[in-house]
Parts: structure tokens; C-alpha cells; sequence
């Protein structure tokens, strides 16, 4: 699970690279070459990452043992040197036939003419919606996995406040999490009894707290034709959360800066209700025992919101043999393989076929709950190629607010630089 989270706050040091190197490179060629001698190579962002790479590699060596006509190839990076290697490889016309994306950036990928819509004998309709990357209304990404965000609690904490446990059917409204904190601080047990990690940084920042401003029901972009924030990021909505958010801090409920490591600190006793997702349940669990209680967000108005997308594959344009590159993305989306990997990560296997194969995600299992809070709650981060520029902007926004600055002038300068952005790449348009 710890890899999980350390794979989301890589991410924008990445998504930030990518954004201003994709926009340079424009839509060129990528071809290679790559496929064509009967050997289609896999690159994965895994190298760091033992336990996932074994889980790779045992279904490469499957489906090679499967057919005679081709074999795989996999090429493991570190991750925090593997999506500059892809732009490297796409200015240079050496990218290999398959790749994994981080799935904000599968627009941009698409844009960029680095990926090719899929084409599968493998039923996409199985799948957890946040586990299909999407563009411009084609599918270019699948993943054999996810997360959620969610709430973690002592119950115990709870009853001494004299706290509701929220449920899926009934979540905290925006007004009952506002009093919980304020029941909860004046335990006085904790010197701020909520942790949203706010010590955060990079993808953490879009994908932890854009949720909560879709939950105000703002939005971090349009989405009817994705080329503006205006109104939307800077909305009345928008406003309220931001001013909410900041008031966390003001109130005294939240660190404007939390530690380094929340879920240490939440299960060190500092916190009472930890903001963080599913990658944290199991060592939160064996500390905590029967006492943990995981919490869907709160509902601030427009229902419980949580990021969705994770790491997933794709195919790119230069692949010499396309369809054999589609063969084995199908392959890997046979339930026995999909649960292997997900078990090797501690994440959401992406069907329900795959998680009747994981004790911890099948029905009734300890885990299986954040498979519903993705399934009901979770929102795509903006399917538009502009997603690497808007998590940039966004980042500073949240930064700024905490830091108490004003709400509606960092939003409409955020909401500006996007508006800019977007024209200055012609709408980024196919």
C-alpha cells in the first residue's frame, strides 16, 4: 500500500515534465519499429517496485509460453526517470509497442500521437470505469487496478465524541463532518484531530482535494468541451470550498503543514480522523484491530467524491504489430492475472470477476469497501490533454489557500493561467 501512495506523489513531478515537454513535441511521429522482428517490448515504470514487476513478469512469461508467434519483452525504470524516458524515446521515434501510463496523463499521451486507441477482444464493460483511460471518445489505456481515497477513525474516538459513524447510505453532510470536528476537539486528546495530509505535495494535491471541491460542486475544468475553468474553478462553489477548506485551518482542526508520514502520525495517536486511501487499511488495520472504521468522505453538497485512475497500459502509434500488442493487453485482463497484480500491490482488482479472487477485495472481505467507494464516488481527473498544466496550476491554488491567502483571487488566477494555456495549445484539438 505504501507503494501506492509513493507511486501518486511521484506523479507530478512526472505530470509536470510532461506537460511542458508533450506541448513542445507537438503531435509528431513516434514510430519505431518496435514489433516487427516478432519481439514486442513492455515498458513499465516498475523497476523500484519488486513485488509488481514479479507480478508483470510472471504474465509476460505466461502469455509467451501461450503462442509461438511473438514474445515480450519487458524493460523495467525507475519511476521517477520513466515518463522523461518515454518523451525521450517518442522526440527520438524509438518508443516500444507497449508502455504504462499514469492515467491523468493518457490524454495528453493520446494528443501527442504516443498511443493508439485500443482494440480488444477483452470486454472493457468489467471493468471499474476509473480503470479505462480515456480521450476525445476513445479508449487508449486499461488498467488492471486502482485506489480509493476514504476516512480512517478509531471507533472508539467516535463514541467518546459522541459521533454518528457515517455509511455509504448516509454520509456525513457537510454540516455534521463540521461538527464531529468541532465534538472532537474539545476531547482536546489531539492538538488538531483531522489529518488531510496536507504536507502533501505534487499529484496529491489534485487528486486528494479536487474531490472535495466537486463535493461543493465546482470542478477543476468545464467538461462539456474542456476549454475553460472560468465559472467552474472560480465559481461561487468553488469559492465556498476554498474558503471551507482554509477554514480547517483557521478553525483548528487541521495543520496547515501535517507530517511527513500521516498514517504514522494518525496511528501514533495525533490524529483522530486520517484522510489518505485504501493503500493505508492494512497497516492501519493491523494496528488498530476492531477499533478501525473506515468512513466514506462527506458529502459537502454534491455527494462524496473520490480521485479515480491509476497506472494502466497502453499501446503506441510506431508498434509494428499492433494486434499482437492488443492480444496480450487482453491477456493480461484475464481474472487470475488481474488479481495477481493486485494482490502484489494491495490494490482494487478492476472486475468483480478478479476480486471474487482476492480474499481481501471479495465480497465480504476486509478491503472490499473501497472497491465500492471507487465504483460510487470517483471522479476522472479532467479527461483533457491540458491535465498536466491544470494539476501544476491547481497545486499552487491549494498551497496558496492554506497559506491564507485570498480564496477567489488565487482561484481566478488559476482559472486564468488554464484559460491561457489551453488556447496557446489551439484547445488542444486532435
Amino acid at each position: 500500500m505504501k507503494t501506492a501512495l509513493r507511486r501518486l506523489l511521484a506523479a507530478s513531478v512526472a505530470a509536470a515534465a510532461i506537460g511542458g515537454s508533450l506541448a513542445a513535441c507537438g503531435q509528431g511521429k513516434t514510430g519505431s519499429g518496435d514489433g516487427g522482428n516478432g519481439t514486442l517490448t513492455l515498458w513499465t515504470h516498475n523497476a523500484g517496485n519488486a513485488a509488481e514487476l514479479a507480478a508483470d513478469q510472471s504474465i509476460v512469461d505466461a502469455f509467451n509460453k501461450s503462442q509461438s508467434k511473438v514474445q515480450i519483452k519487458v524493460q523495467a525504470f525507475p519511476q521517477d526517470s520513466y515518463n522523461n524516458s518515454v518523451v525521450a524515446a517518442a522526440a527520438a521515434h524509438k518508443l516500444p509497442c507497449l508502455v504504462d501510463i499514469d492515467e491523468p496523463n493518457v490524454p495528453n499521451w493520446g494528443w501527442s500521437k504516443y498511443l493508439q486507441p485500443l482494440s480488444l477482444s477483452a470486454d472493457l464493460s468489467k471493468n471499474l470505469p476509473s480503470t479505462v483511460g480515456k480521450w476525445n471518445g476513445q479508449t487508449y489505456s486499461v488498467g488492471l487496478y486502482d485506489v480509493s481515497l476514504a476516512m480512517l477513525a478509531r471507533a472508539s474516538d467516535l463514541k467518546a465524541a459522541g459521533i454518528r459513524v457515517p455509511t455509504m447510505d448516509k454520509p456525513w453532510t457537510k454540516d455534521e463532518f463540521d461538527a464531529a470536528l468541532a465534538s472532537l476537539k474539545k476531547l482536546g486528546k489531539w492538538d488538531y484531530p483531522l489529518d488531510l495530509g496536507t504536507g502533501g505535495t505534487g499529484e496529491w494535491l489534485p487528486y486528494g482535494y479536487s474531490p472535495f471541491l466537486q463535493s461543493f460542486g465546482g470542478d477543476l475544468i468545464n467538461r462539456t468541451d474542456y476549454q475553460s475553468a472560468d465559472g467552474i474553478l472560480n465559481g461561487d462553489k468553488a469559492v465556498a470550498w476554498a474558503q471551507w477548506f482554509r477554514g480547517l485551518v483557521t478553525d483548528g482542526y487541521m495543520a496547515q503543514k501535517s507530517g511527513q508520514d500521516p498514517t504514522k502520525d494518525f496511528l501514533n495517536g495525533k490524529s483522530a480522523i486520517l484522510y489518505t486511501g485504501s493503500w493505508a487499511a492494512d497497516q492501519a488495520r493491523k494496528a488498530l484491530g476492531n477499533d478501525l472504521v473506515v468512513l466514506p468522505p462527506p458529502d459537502l453538497g454534491a455527494g462524496p467524491k473520490v480521485g479515480g485512475g491509476s497506472w494502466q497500459w497502453g499501446v503506441t502509434t510506431g508498434c509494428q504489430n499492433s494486434q499482437a500488442a492488443m492480444d496480450f493487453l487482453s491477456f493480461m485482463l484475464k481474472p487470475e492475472n488481474i488479481a495477481k497484480v493486485a494482490q502484489a500491490t494491495g490494490t482494487i482488482p478492476a472486475t468483480e470477476e478478479a476480486s471474487a479472487l482476492d480474499p481481501a477485495y471479495a465480497a465480504g472481505g476486509p478491503d472490499s469497501i473501497f472497491r465500492q467507494f471507487s465504483k460510487s464516488y470517483a471522479v476522472m481527473r479532467p479527461e483533457t490533454p491540458a491535465y498536466p498544466y491544470i494539476a501544476t496550476e491547481f497545486g499552487k491554488t491549494v498551497q496558496d489557500i492554506l497559506s491564507g491567502g485570498d480564496a477567489k483571487s488565487a482561484l481566478d488566477k488559476a482559472t486564468k493561467d488554464i484559460g491561457e494555456n489551453i488556447k496557446s495549445n489551439n484547445g488542444y484539438k486532435s
